[in-house]
């Protein structure tokens, strides 16, 4: 369920018999020709899909992240790192005041890993709370299904090339061959324009969508297992 379809009074009733919760983290970025929401969208979904059987609240996506690399392409926003953490601990401190203890940060975007880091120096500041924090699509269950698929997948590739993700309009149907992502790393994001072109770092633009379903459904199957524990 979500919080955004939840009133005050409804979420203290639930906080008198649970303390769990879900934080869906994305970002705004370049993905080729797909939406610029891709890691938001994804994320939040994906959360919602996996704990609804479970009655677990799930917040809104935060939705913008740690995306420096992509700057020169118009859309993208990145947060600094520190402003990232701050967002962060402000975040996880509200939760802990309603009181949650135990939260899934259920991430969609590789450059949060801060907030993961910071999580683990949170939990020690404030004994008794559990934060997991879970990158759904590189998740084992997950990944073996995309790389049963097709192992030439990457970001703004096929794997993420959802119904929706997906814009109108047609897609490249080569396969792009994939870049040099340390050589990419030791570029300004001027010169990463220049390197990546329109963005997909290397792999067919779209696959069947019933493969994508069964992506999909392994996700979700994934999130739901770290939702509902083992905990503590």
């Amino acid at each position: 369920m979500k919080i955004s379809e939840m009133s005050w009074t409804q979420v203290e009733g639930y906080l008198k018999r649970s303390d769990l919760c879900v934080l869906p983290l994305g970002s705004t970025e370049q993905h080729a020709g797909l939406s610029l929401s891709v890691d938001s969208i994804l994320a939040e979904r994906v959360a919602v899909e996996a704990a609804e059987p479970l009655g677990v609240p799930v917040f809104p996506v935060v939705p913008y992240g740690v995306t420096p690399y992509f700057l020169a392409y118009p859309g993208t926003v990145s947060l600094r790192v520190e402003t990232y953490v701050a967002l962060t601990r402000d975040i996880l401190g509200g939760l802990y005041r309603q009181g949650f203890r135990r939260i899934v940060m259920v991430n969609g975007h590789g450059g949060n890993a801060p907030a993961g880091s910071f999580a683990v120096e949170w939990m020690a500041d404030h004994p008794g709370t559990q934060v997991k924090f879970h990158n759904w699509w590189s998740s084992p269950a997950t990944m073996a299904k995309v790389q049963e698929t097709d192992p030439v997948a990457s970001h703004a590739s096929w794997m993420e090339n959802f119904p929706w993700t997906r814009l109108p309009g047609d897609l490249p149907t080569q396969r792009k061959p994939m870049i040099d992502l340390n050589r990419m790393r030791a570029m300004d994001p001027e010169k990463v324009r220049e390197y990546l072109g329109d963005g997909n770092f290397g792999g067919l633009y779209q696959r069947d969508d019933a493969e994508m379903q069964a992506i999909w459904d392994a996700g979700v199957a994934e999130t739901r297992v770290v939702i509902e524990g083992p905990w503590g």
